[in-house]
């Protein structure tokens, strides 16, 4: 396929080119600098700027941007910024797409997020369950929403919600797998909440089951085993043969980190519902197999 990539630079998306590349597709990246070779090509999706020829005769286009939830304290400025850099993003693609006319991709993969849900507590949800409350929900709604264009002009679209795809390097395992190196590792908040985990090599295949198959709307991507924080944490523990004896209190977190801290302790029972219903053969079922060939991993 033909496949055009934004948000290529990122934890996921440096991961999913050489994935797609060795899978014999051809990539093009978008990019906000001057593009420095074939495989490149600028765009500024800030000022909603993207030329439908960039998209036309494409057989795909993967959305994969936008600003790092856990990077940094959630300011009003940094929170407007993580809207815009997803919202405008998936606004400008769209639209692309749908100028494109007959020339248009067949295929939107958009990138969402679990937060859609917000917290669940320990109710199992699925792709047919409504959206939660919270900032990450409502950032979500209108972001699944801004794909709309290209959805109305005939294109499929998928919303890839993504839960917490586990490299050491990488997303939540990365502070994680150093904590628990350094014998710090522990349960944050009281460990009842639920987290919706997935394998990298999972995940990445998720993405590429999802483009080759005719499924659209919401695709939960998560292992089918959610469990709770308490229970990744003893799992990473005997992983990495350290002790589970330094808890973080939910009130450390949020001091720490402000609102990203109350988020970041809700619990997300979620379940791949169109994974599993499709026959996704998943290769890491458990949260110890992720976990060990995360820690595994050599890249």
């Amino acid at each position: 396929m033909q496949i055009l990539i934004a948000g290529a630079s990122g934890f996921l998306g440096g991961r999913l080119v050489p994935h797609l590349r060795a899978a014999g597709h051809d990539v093009t990246q978008l990019v906000r600098r001057p593009a420095r070779n074939p495989g490149e090509l600028r765009w500024d999706p800030a000022g909603g700027l993207l030329d439908a020829t960039a998209v036309a005769g494409r057989d795909a286009v993967i959305n994969l941007a936008g600003a790092g939830v856990g990077d940094r304290r959630w300011t009003a400025q940094y929170k407007r910024t993580l809207r815009t850099s997803r919202v405008d993003t998936t606004a400008t693609l769209a639209r692309a797409i749908a100028a494109a006319g007959a020339e248009r991709p067949r295929v939107l993969l958009n990138s969402s997020a679990v937060g859609f849900y917000g917290d669940t507590g320990d109710r199992p949800v699925d792709e047919q369950s409504p959206p939660g409350e919270g900032f990450l929900a409502d950032l979500c709604k209108v972001w699944e929403a801004a794909t709309r264009p290209a959805e109305d002009a005939g294109t499929r679209v998928a919303l890839l919600r993504t839960g917490f795809p586990l490299a050491k390097d990488g997303g939540l395992l990365k502070p994680l797998y150093l904590q628990f190196k350094l014998f710090a590792g522990g349960r944050m908040g009281g460990g009842t909440q639920y987290l919706p985990w997935m394998s990298l090599p999972d995940w990445l295949a998720a993405v590429t089951f999802t483009l080759e198959r005719e499924i659209t709307g919401p695709v939960n991507l998560t292992g089918p085993e959610p469990v709770t924080n308490a229970e990744f944490s003893a799992a990473l523990a005997k992983v990495l043969h350290r002790p589970n004896l330094l808890p973080v209190p939910g009130f450390a977190l949020k001091a720490a980190v402000g609102e990203f801290g109350a988020e970041a302790l809700v619990s997300q029972r979620v379940l791949p519902g169109v994974l599993v219903r499709e026959g996704f053969p998943f290769a890491h079922r458990t949260v110890e197999a992720a976990l060990q060939q995360a820690v595994s991993a050599t890249t």
